[in-house]
């Protein structure tokens, strides 16, 4: 899997512009803001577009989603379904932030537990992560060993879960339970900041090592 990190909008947010090799296939993953700027480097990458990717419903993944969506005639896949309030409440996380207002809409597709993405011969698997949001989901690409976590996991930190329905515990158990389980060396993308990998975390995470999973 190839990938092109593009922070975007005053929150610093990760969006992810992956891409197969051999087939030049691409999808954006959480495209939080600044569409503009996205598709600037989707042409610069020369690469196609083919669906745009959600791991949550908070307005910083998902601001652009809707016109690039439309933009680029592809569809809009995840997250999963318990996060539909989150995108039916858009306007009113816009008015919240001060932002110009972005519309709610509902993806062509929800995730669920075990589901597979393709990306041209890239074969993403689909894990439901709740705790940041209850209907989070992280994309894992086992083959290159590389993950795209949103906001559950951080170099050196977990997500927020003072948001309406997220739970600290619960996700402290998705990442004990979900993400550890699938190997440290995996390299991870998270939605803000520098990347890490899921060993490096296990090790050195001051939340993770505080406090065991929940079995």
């Amino acid at each position: 899997m190839k990938y092109h990190i593009i922070p975007v909008t005053a929150f610093s947010q990760n969006c992810t512009l992956i891409w197969c090799d051999a087939t030049q296939q691409a999808a954006l993953v959480d495209p939080g803001g600044e569409p503009e700027k996205l598709k600037a480097q989707v042409a610069k990458k020369g690469v196609k577009v083919k669906q745009i990717l959600l791991t949550h419903g908070h307005l910083d993944h998902v601001g652009a989603a809707a016109e690039l969506a439309e933009y680029y005639q592809v569809p809009i896949v995840g997250p999963n379904k318990e996060d539909a309030f989150w995108l039916d409440g858009l306007p009113a996380q816009s008015r919240m932030f001060g932002l110009e207002e972005c519309a709610s809409f509902t993806p062509t597709q929800w995730l669920e537990e075990g589901d597979m993405v393709q990306v041209g011969e890239i074969s993403l698997d689909v894990l439901h992560c709740p705790g940041h949001t209850p209907g989070h989901i992280v994309f894992i690409d086992k083959k290159s060993r590389q993950a795209l976590v949103g906001d559950v996991l951080f170099n050196g930190g977990v997500g927020r879960s003072d948001f309406p329905r997220g739970d600290h515990q619960v996700l402290i158990n998705s990442i004990h339970t979900k993400l550890l389980p699938q190997g440290d060396d995996i390299a991870f993308i998270p939605g803000h900041g520098p990347m890490s990998t899921f060993g490096q975390e296990r090790q050195t995470n001051p939340f993770l090592r505080a406090e065991p999973a929940i079995w």
